[in-house]
């Protein structure tokens, strides 16, 4: 599963767009720097019901915005991303082919 997928089917869970959710950290103040990864999971799956997996995606976009490794933009695995950077703004406003680069 790519890194978009996982923030697409976050959408599906919880009806929350990933800017939505960097928005919510950003008012609890767990976009701080020194916001440890632990206590946004634990955010998410008390508030959200998300695993750990998912949770860890969006801490990735909370601390990171968009932009993702070019590690994960090779082409030999199914859990390859097309693009260097995410749509965050949710599956319904995403355009038909998107690829950032």
């Amino acid at each position: 599963m790519s890194f978009q997928a996982y923030l697409d089917n976050i959408e599906d869970k919880t009806g929350k767009t990933p800017r939505e959710f960097v928005q919510l950290a950003k008012e609890r103040g767990y976009d701080a720097p020194g916001t440890k990864a632990g206590v946004i999971v634990d955010w998410l799956k008390a508030d959200y019901e998300l695993g750990r997996g998912h949770a860890m995606a969006l801490v990735h976009v909370i601390k990171n915005s968009a932009a993702i490794g070019a590690e994960r933009l090779r082409t030999d695995t199914a859990h390859t991303d097309k693009s260097d950077a995410l749509w965050l703004d949710g599956k319904a406003t995403k355009p038909a082919g998107w690829v950032a680069r």
